[in-house]
């Protein structure tokens, strides 16, 4: 097993754990259920998404014996059969609205046994779910050629003229019969609507009309496989051309090792509504160079050209040195859809050579980290704020329209507030415009506590901005609460006289700081004041509206302070 775990690590994947069905249920439900289940050990390994060559257990063994340098490359092969004997998917026009996209393939004389057929529809479930989106961008059927004749039709026809006997069913249904039995399905119910409100439903009929399969919910029971089937029709219908044939790609070459010619796939010719034909697999190998000394500079490694192409043939990257060791020329094979760009090459190249080989060196550069001076700011002041008796609050950046606006007595189009375009709660409407709110939340959450409540907070708030290039702008807050039996705007004065004096701000006109008496919409009458510093309004303190009080379900005066700190800088 830790040999298996350091295998799976050194190749870029993560050997998650070890179970057996019986921990797995007994974990979940306890004991009682677990009674009877298997006791087979089953290893749950992590694979990257982007790997859909490693989805089943044949291209997971196939990929660890190529690294392990036990096997070489297999070459796939897709064989083009004598004019008029191949199979072919005619395409109608009427598709185009609902699943335009249409691919296929053959398996010839393939042996199948319990677990060779079961990792098959393995294979196709974890496409489904990965690539294929669950079966939004392409859906894939596998059918048992010999029940069926070609050429095969993929069409689309109103619900009530469907009718075909679904898989593991016992009688036949229509179209809208099968959409209500599956409705209560757990597996299927979830791909009901990709095509339930469609005037049409998309369906795949052979020579003689017996339906395939009705894309993407559920195939026919008449070509179901069985482990003596021996030929494998496999269709790919899709919104996504280019996923549809990746998905195609991927089940004939894992599973063409089974054929009695191993790795070859015998093709299938797609008419288009256009009359233009296309022959599937495509099974395109193509050719990359890569600069050696890239792959080194970019791990921070040294090897020779031969040493790289070597790690990347490891990796089921075909790679040979050309022009006198100045290229590698990279062979992609078909499984290998993830590899885009030159960085996926480098990157199987590290997997190969090992990231833990990989010397650590110190970066040429040498720089000196330094704290943003608003934070510093912001932190010196939270130690004296915390010194002068009062306690610190973290609330939410987000609130409700009514918090800001309404319960302060203000009009919301007035708060130039940020708004969220589809919030998931009613709490969560706005991005905060003022600190004030959110302790006052505080405030009616620790009511039971004893008077009295001295809180402050130092955090961000946001308003639009049209002239920044998101639209909206930060600003760092101050904000601090007194709240007793008694309004104590004289505690929240001196509060702002202690951080002034902090700030080494004097109390006068010229270079200082000044209050003026003022009205706000949230405060007392004639207890409220503009705090005006470095020529600018910073803010205001003063005495909380009754009405502010209650709606924040409070019940005793409260006094309160807010300024931007952002000018002290």
């Amino acid at each position: 097993d830790e040999e298996f775990d350091e295998l799976c690590f050194e190749f870029g994947l993560e050997l998650d754990e070890i179970t057996s069905e019986k921990d797995i249920i007994s974990k979940e439900k306890g004991e009682e259920k677990a009674k009877g289940a298997s006791d087979v050990i089953l290893y749950k390994i992590d694979v990257p998404a982007n790997r859909y060559d490693l989805l089943c257990l044949e291209g997971l063994v196939r990929g660890l014996q190529v690294f392990k340098e036990r096997i070489n490359v297999p070459r796939y092969e897709k064989i083009i059969p004598p004019e008029g004997e191949g199979q072919r998917l005619i395409i109608t026009e009427q598709t185009t609205q609902i699943r335009p996209h249409a691919v296929a393939a053959v398996l010839r004389n393939i042996t199948f046994t319990k677990d060779r057929y079961e990792s098959f529809i393995d294979l196709q479930e974890k496409l489904h779910q990965n690539i294929c989106r669950k079966r939004a961008l392409v859906a894939i059927g596998t059918h048992d050629l010999d029940t069926i004749s070609g050429p095969f039709t993929f069409t689309a026809k109103a619900p009530s003229e469907i009718k075909f006997k679904p898989l593991n069913q016992s009688q036949e249904y229509t179209a809208s019969q099968i959409m209500d039995l599956y409705r209560t399905d757990s597996h299927l119910r979830h791909y009901l609507p990709l095509i339930e409100n469609k005037p049409r439903y998309p369906v795949i009929y052979d020579s003689n009309g017996v339906v395939l399969s009705m894309p993407p919910i559920i195939n026919g029971d008449h070509t179901k496989i069985s482990l003596n089937t021996r030929n494998v029709f496999i269709e790919c219908t899709g919104t996504d051309i280019t996923k549809a044939k990746i998905v195609l790609d991927i089940i004939v070459t894992m599973f063409s090792e089974y054929c009695e010619k191993p790795f070859t796939v015998e093709a299938a010719e797609v008419v288009y509504p256009n009359g233009k034909t296309h022959i599937y697999p495509e099974l395109a190998y193509r050719k990359e160079k890569v600069k050696p000394e890239l792959i080194n500079k970019k791990i921070g490694i040294s090897e020779t050209p031969s040493s790289l192409a070597k790690l990347l043939s490891r990796m089921c990257l075909k790679s040979n040195v050309i022009g006198n060791g100045n290229h590698i020329e990279v062979e992609i094979p078909p499984t290998r859809a993830d590899i885009i760009h030159a960085c996926d090459i480098i990157e199987d190249a590290a997997i190969a050579y090992g990231y833990n080989n990989i010397q650590m060196v110190i970066p040429k550069t040498y720089t000196i980290a330094n704290q943003l001076p608003l934070n510093k700011l912001s932190e010196l002041l939270r130690l004296d704020l915390a010194a002068a008796g009062f306690t610190e609050a973290l609330t939410f950046a987000l609130c409700s329209q009514e918090d800001i606006a309404d319960k302060l007595g203000m009009d919301i189009s007035a708060t130039n507030a940020v708004r969220i375009a589809n919030p998931k709660t009613l709490e969560f409407q706005v991005a905060r415009t003022t600190l004030l709110p959110g302790l006052l939340k505080t405030i009616a959450a620790n009511r039971k506590m004893p008077l009295p409540l001295k809180l402050f907070e130092i955090s961000d708030i946001v308003v639009k901005d049209p002239n920044t290039d998101v639209g909206a702008r930060n600003y760092r807050h101050l904000c601090a609460i007194y709240y007793n039996k008694s309004p104590g705007f004289e505690i929240i004065h001196g509060l702002l006289d202690r951080v002034m004096q902090l700030l080494e701000v004097p109390p006068n006109e010229e270079k200082g700081y000044t209050i003026k008496a003022t009205e706000g919409s949230a405060f007392f009458p004639g207890r409220c004041a503009e705090v005006f510093a470095k020529g600018q309004s910073i803010g205001k303190l003063g005495v909380l509206h009754p009405d502010v009080i209650t709606k924040f379900e409070l019940t005793m005066p409260c006094s309160a302070l807010e300024i931007n700190i952002e000018p002290f800088v």
